[in-house]
C-alpha cells in the first residue's frame, strides 16, 4: 500500500520537467530569430561589398574618365550628370544599390593619386542598434 504523503510527487516532477522543457524551447526560438536577423545583415553586407567592387571595376576600366572626376558623385544624388559612359555606369550602379539593398545609396570620390573612395549605405532595420549601415572601400585604380 502507498503512503498518502507521496501520492502527488510524480505529478510535480512531470510539471517541473514540462516547464524546463518549455523554457528551453523558448530560448531555442529566440536563438533562431537572432540567427535569422544576423544572417540577413550578413547578406546585405555581402551585397554591398560586391556592389562596391563592381563600381571600382568600372573605374579601372575607364581610368582616364575616373581620374578626371567624371565618376564622382555625392551621397544622396539621384543620378550622375557626367555624360557618356561614366554617367551610364554610375546611374546603373545607383539603380542596383537601390534595388538590391533596402534604402541603398552610394558615393564615389577619386583623388589626384587615382585612389577611389566608394561608400555604400543601406538601411538595416532588423538591427535596432545600428539601423543605417555604411561600407567604405578605398582602392587604387
Amino acid at each position: 500500500m502507498k503512503s498518502r504523503k507521496t501520492s502527488g510527487f510524480t505529478l510535480i516532477e512531470v510539471l517541473i520537467a514540462v516547464v524546463i522543457f518549455a523554457v528551453g524551447l523558448l530560448g531555442l526560438a529566440g536563438l533562431q530569430a537572432t540567427g535569422i536577423n544576423l544572417n540577413h545583415s550578413s547578406l546585405m553586407r555581402s551585397q554591398a561589398t560586391l556592389l562596391a567592387y563592381d563600381i571600382v571595376d568600372c573605374l579601372r576600366a575607364n581610368r582616364t574618365a575616373a581620374t578626371a572626376n567624371s565618376y564622382d558623385i555625392a551621397m544622396g544624388d539621384a543620378n550622375s550628370s557626367a555624360g557618356g559612359l561614366p554617367e551610364t555606369d554610375v546611374n546603373n550602379w545607383l539603380a542596383r544599390l537601390a534595388g538590391q539593398l533596402p534604402g541603398g545609396d552610394g558615393s564615389i570620390a577619386v583623388d589626384a593619386n587615382a585612389r577611389a573612395t566608394v561608400v555604400v549605405q543601406w538601411n538595416d532595420s532588423r538591427n535596432p542598434n545600428v539601423p543605417v549601415k555604411t561600407l567604405t572601400l578605398i582602392a587604387d585604380i
